[in-house]
């Protein structure tokens, strides 16, 4: 087994695994936000057609088939076998041909030769132990010019208070447990694993909850989630 997994992780996620696609269920808040990630990797990558995208830690499938649907040739990687099968499965019924693999990023990037126009990471740096290590398999991957998209939550005491008490104990918009505030990546670190990955910052931009409209907005605020853009130059 890979060093850079966490099992109880991979396992907390599994058993969700009949609820990726329920957009009432504990998968509801990536259905919210899902719709603007897609809007900022267009603005951030223009036409998708035939742009070979590599979705790492793609879980059941959402955000994949959203770039499916745009054109993009998909590859999927996710640790949670249980995950991976809703993942074909719901693709399969759309008519979506889409490469779901089992394996870690670090193992994908050993294995292959292959290189992607687009890489995306949503929502898994802050569940893994070494967020550098996925990082550095991820620029190892990408083409020249190929971009890196990465979404992750800030480590701060108004993200502790929104997603842990809020969104788990409150709300209960999200099972208790599922995230670790020590785990929480602050942007300057990111950044900083960005630079050792010989990699370039490109965009970084805050994801805001409305609540009373029940959606995800792009903001300068960068206090809770957020999103950001890094580059191979060569």
């Amino acid at each position: 087994m890979p060093q850079n997994i966490d099992l109880n992780e991979i396992n907390k996620f599994a058993k969700m695994a009949q609820e990726w696609w329920d957009p009432n269920g504990t998968c509801k808040p990536l259905h919210i936000i899902n719709p603007l990630r897609v809007q900022y990797i267009q603005l951030q990558c223009g036409d998708l057609t035939d742009k070979h995208v590599l979705d790492v830690g793609c879980g059941g499938g959402i955000l994949s088939e959203s770039l499916a649907k745009l054109g993009a040739h998909v590859t999927g990687l996710d640790m949670a076998q249980e995950s991976l099968n809703v993942a074909q499965h719901h693709a399969k019924q759309n008519g979506l041909t889409i490469n779901y693999l089992k394996s870690s990023i670090e193992d994908y990037a050993n294995t292959i030769d292959q290189r992607f126009d687009i890489i995306t990471c949503m929502e898994l740096l802050e569940h893994v132990p070494e967020p550098q290590s996925i990082i550095t398999a991820c620029a190892k991957l990408l083409k020249p010019n190929g971009q890196l998209l990465m979404s992750t939550i800030n480590r701060n005491h108004k993200a502790k208070i929104l997603l842990i008490y809020g969104a788990e104990y409150i709300a209960r918009l999200i099972p208790k447990g599922t995230h670790d505030f020590n785990r929480f990546i602050r942007p300057s670190e990111l950044m900083q694993y960005i630079e050792n990955a010989n990699l370039q910052t490109n965009d970084i931009i805050g994801m805001e909850y409305q609540l009373l409209r029940n959606r995800f907005i792009l903001s300068n605020k960068v206090d809770v989630n957020y999103i950001i853009t890094a580059s191979k130059l060569n």
